[in-house]
């Protein structure tokens, strides 16, 4: 063969050898006090020949479980972890023992994700929040604070938003407008709100805990607590909507030409030398005036009419009562400002639940007030998911997802259903079912004939239950 031809040959069979790569090279140079290697030996490479540890061992032998803990995984009864040494990932025959590396305070928060009910399956998105794991935007001279929840801390929650704010006495939210609808509640404390539409008309109003405002997209608005302060939920149409994108009246004064802010305010450019230098955001202010109408500025164009008013008194407002909880319903029937805001405030006793049922027409956002509650959603064909919430929590629900949501703590269960929706309504599945011809449901679902005569033909949204929430026959209750 001609050497050429050799070469050739021999080169081409030697790219097809794989190249075993140089041992880095050995720095033996490192800070005073340094020992040692910071890589091992070729000699640890494959099979050593070595017995076992038998001292090494995932075996976990000192733990308790907790009632309901070895009842048949489906009937998926509530695990209560909070006062367990030593949780386990353990429910009826599924599971076992976690010698960890592990974070108690997360798994004994969240049983129904450490130990799931035996019908959970498939693959469903996150849809819990703690805001308490959100960052907080602290505002100027212990003003107040802010915290967010949106697509980075919840990818799932496309449709809405949710920012918990904390004004100090008299401090200020920035004047400022927005790209998203804002639709707020108060939950403690008292607040002035005010407002300029495009017409040049006004509305300015005192709000205690429990009341609802709402502020449409590009709306310039100011929030100011009164004497005691004001914390406040913030709900907006966006999944995408950020706090740190909002218009702020300083930013406006330092990102336009003073020569031509001079001319817009018919003033000389010495005027803004006092202006911020930066965003205020959350800052302190001087006490507002006690009557309401020492601010109420009018134009020629007058005030914003009651009918379209921002503002709605929620706290004056009745529950209406059902064995079990209460319900309040605010929507564009009694707010109709908020024309694609609905929500619920939703009252369950221990115990109880929110009965299981859909929205035909929007994602459901909550925020949990107080208690403690589980929520099991079902989403088609054939996957569910079970969390846990707290007082402080934000869940999601995609639309049309079935789901519940069931009081497990020892005291009332107070929570936000937010819709984007003209009008509140969902499909209850008992009362679905009551409305269907007995036939069909037993050839469905060949419940016994004494369930299908109890199904309701009316709406529970509340059903009452048994504090013991190992109880599985609710047969006395009633529909």
């Amino acid at each position: 063969m001609h050497l050429t031809a050799k070469l050739l040959i021999n080169c081409s069979i030697a790219t097809l050898i794989p190249t075993i790569a140089a041992a880095p090279t050995r720095q033996a140079i490192g800070p005073p006090g340094s020992s040692g290697d910071v890589y091992g030996s070729e000699e640890f490479l494959g099979p050593d020949g070595n017995a076992v540890d038998p001292a090494d061992s995932a075996i976990v032998t000192k733990y308790n479980l907790v009632p309901g803990q070895t009842a048949d995984a489906n009937l998926g009864l509530y695990l209560d972890l909070k006062e367990t040494e030593n949780p386990q990932p353990v429910r009826g025959s599924n599971g076992g023992t976690d010698p960890g590396p592990r974070n108690m305070i997360y798994e004994k928060l969240n049983p129904d994700t450490y130990a799931p009910p035996g019908e959970d399956a498939g693959d469903v998105a996150n849809l819990h929040w703690p805001l308490g794991l959100s960052y907080n935007h602290p505002g100027l001279e212990r003003a107040g604070f802010a915290r967010q929840q949106n697509i980075h801390q919840l990818p799932a929650a496309t449709q809405m938003a949710g920012v918990d704010m904390k004004l100090s006495p008299y401090a200020y939210r920035e004047l400022h407008w927005h790209q998203a609808n804002e639709w707020a509640y108060i939950f403690n404390g008292s607040v002035r709100v005010g407002a300029v539409n495009d017409d040049g008309q006004t509305t300015y109003d005192d709000l205690n805990a429990g009341d609802v405002w709402f502020f449409p997209a590009g709306l310039p608005h100011t929030i100011q607590a009164l004497g005691e302060g004001t914390e406040f939920l913030l709900v907006f149409d966006s999944g995408t909507f950020s706090e740190e994108n909002t218009f702020l009246a300083s930013e406006l004064f330092l990102r336009t030409p003073k020569s031509v802010m001079a001319k817009n305010l018919r003033t000389d450019v010495s005027a803004f030398e006092g202006i911020p230098q930066h965003e205020l955001y959350i800052f302190p202010g001087t006490p507002a005036p006690s009557n309401l109408s020492a601010q109420n500025i009018t134009g020629p164009d007058g005030s914003i009419p009651n009918p379209v008013s921002y503002t709605y008194h929620f706290s004056q407002q009745e529950p209406y009562v059902v064995p079990g909880g209460s319900i309040k319903i605010i929507d564009p029937t009694t707010f109709p400002i908020a024309s694609n805001f609905s929500a619920a405030l939703v009252t369950i006793q221990p115990g109880a639940m929110r009965e299981i049922h859909w929205h035909t027409t929007s994602d459901e956002w909550n925020f949990f007030i107080a208690g403690n509650a589980r929520i099991t959603v079902f989403s088609a064909p054939a996957a569910s998911r079970t969390f846990d919430f707290a007082e402080g929590d934000v869940g999601y629900v995609p639309f049309p997802d079935s789901h519940y949501v069931e009081n497990t703590g020892d005291v009332d269960l107070v929570y936000l259903e937010v819709l984007q929706s003209s009008r509140f309504s969902d499909v209850s599945v008992a009362q679905w079912l009551g409305l269907t011809p007995p036939q069909v449901v037993k050839d469905t679902l060949n419940l016994p004939d004494a369930v299908i005569a109890n199904l309701p033909k009316y709406k529970n949204y509340i059903l009452p239950g048994n504090r013991d929430l190992l109880t599985t026959n609710f047969t006395s209750e009633g529909p």
